[in-house]
This record gives C-alpha cells, structure tokens and sequence, in this order.
C-alpha cells in the first residue's frame, strides 16, 4: 500500500453523499485517515434529491480505498444531529483533525439567470439554509473537538476564488451569495482559529465531473469527452477525487497554516503539491476559465491540463 501520511487522523467530511465531498473523503481514506461521512441520502432513505448516491456507499469506498469510513446520516440544519454527530466522534475518537465543510445542496433550488424578484423565494432561501447555515452550525459545534490537538485544517468547500467571485455575477442572486459567503466564511475562521493553533481555508474544484452533471450530459466518466460536442470548454473537467487529492495534501502538509484564510483551487494546489488527476492530468480550471473561455477563445486546454 501507499504511504499513509494521514493514518492516527481523524476527519469529518459533512456533505459526503456524492460528489466533490465524496471525492474528498475517499482521497482522505486513501491517505489512511479514518473518515465520518454524512449526509441525509442513506440505503433506507433518499434526501429530495431522490439521487441512488448514498453516505454508506461514499464509506465503503473510504474503506476500500485504504482508510476507515463510517457513515453517520445527518441533517446539517438540525443543530441537535449535528451535536449527537461531534458527540460520537469525541467518544469514539477523542479526536478531530480535519473538518470539511462540503454540504450545499442547491442544485435544483436555483433557477439560472433569474433575478432575485423573479426567483421563487421559497427556494432561494432554503438554498442560502443549505448553503450558509449548515456550515456554520457545523462549525459552531465541531470546532471544540478540532481544537482540542493543535494542527487542525477547517476546509470551507465553494465555488469560484475568491479573486474570481469578486468581481463576477455567479449565475443568480442566491447562487453568488452563497458561493460568497463560504469564501467569506473561511476567511473569519482563519481570524479565529489561527491565535488557536488551527487553520481554516476555502477551496474550490474546477468544473467538476460529478455524478449529476455527468448525468446533465447524457454521459459516464468514461465516455465524458462525448459531452464536448455540446460544451467544448467541458474539457477542462475533472473528477471528484482531483479536489480530494487538494485537501489530502493540505491536510498531511506540516506548513498548511500559511494558508491560513485564503482562498485555494484544487488547480493551483496541483501545481503546487505535485498531485493529479485520475488520468495523470492537472487541469487548472480557474486560470482557464478567465483566459480562455471568459475571455470568448476556443476551448483548447493546451496549457492547462
């Protein structure tokens, strides 16, 4: 087996169903670490997504990846779940040492390019619920344990930079306010774990070949490049476990406190730590999207994967 620099650790991936945290919490696992994996999707009970993903699956795969997962089924808008949840960390653990904030589940709440008084407010704002609120009472709650062992990483997972978000409208009112708000999110606890002996960043995947968008597309990961006669700029894409292989180096980096409340792309910190894709490949989406395709250029990936 591999090295395991994260074996004796300790981590929380809430939002871990499918996706970028389930691509997180295996990558986790397959560093060594033992892993709780949460969500409201299980082999009993599907969320409103109706989705077949599902946290026990998401553990499974932990586990055969070479770490430990457990599945623990929560709603993240229910502070006493999430409090029974760090509980029986602390009891089984003593210990948490990486927190990632993963939970979002907006995808059919917002409704592309309608201004916020065409939106229905009913959806938007149980997407800010999701988005928002979740990780805050997460954090509320699961931070005491982190701090207990000096080293913790907090990863407040988003979409866009910082820098990008900061001067581009992402998609709808509700959707940008989200996305802001979690960059903004990391940058407080930085503040705030930092003086503690912790380290909050925010991180974003590229465009991201989940499970839903693969399916948006008509197609499967092994034959997602037939999606680019639709969306040629889809060739920038990456799987799921490229973003997990971000937060699986940060999380075994000694130095990880440099980044203390900035704001990271799975695509930078490739270049950085040496990490891949899946295919051998190290798509830097974000530097893309601003000179290639904002900028209105053909999609031609030389140069950035």
């Amino acid at each position: 087996m591999a090295a395991q620099p994260l074996k004796g650790k300790v981590a929380l991936v809430a939002g871990a169903t499918r996706g970028a945290g389930r691509g997180i919490a295996v990558e986790l696992g397959a560093a060594g670490a033992t892993v709780y994996v949460t969500g409201r999707s299980t082999r009993e009970r599907r969320s409103e997504y109706d989705r077949p993903e599902t946290i026990e699956d998401t553990a499974d795969l932990v586990t055969e990846a070479g770490g430990t997962g457990i599945a623990v089924p929560t709603d993240h808008l229910e502070p006493a779940q999430v409090r029974t949840l760090v509980d029986r960390i602390a009891d089984d653990q003593g210990r948490l040492d990486v927190l990632v904030n993963d939970v979002w589940g907006g995808e059919r709440l917002f409704e592309w390019e309608s201004p916020v008084w065409e939106h229905d407010l009913d959806n938007g704002l149980r997407l800010l619920r999701l988005a928002v609120e979740t990780h805050a009472i997460t954090n509320h709650f699961a931070l005491p344990l982190l701090l207990r062992h000096p080293g913790g990483l907090v990863v407040e997972m988003t979409d866009g930079t910082a820098e990008y978000n900061a001067t581009n409208y992402r998609a709808t009112f509700f959707y940008d306010l989200a996305k802001s708000s979690v960059l903004r999110m990391a940058f407080a606890l930085g503040h705030e774990l930092g003086p503690r002996g912790a380290t909050a960043v925010a991180l974003t995947p590229g465009w991201l070949r989940s499970e839903m968008m693969l399916e948006g597309f008509g197609v499967r990961e092994d034959n997602w490049r037939d999606a680019l006669t639709q969306v040629p700029h889809f060739a920038i894409s990456e799987t799921p476990r490229y973003v997990g292989r971000a937060v699986a180096a940060l999380a075994a980096d000694p130095d990880v406190s440099r980044f203390n409340g900035q704001s990271l792309s799975s695509g930078g910190l490739a270049q950085l730590y040496g990490f891949t894709d899946l295919d051998g490949s190290r798509p830097d989406a974000w530097r893309y999207i601003v000179e290639v395709q904002d900028a209105g250029k053909p999609a031609d990936v030389t140069g950035y994967r």
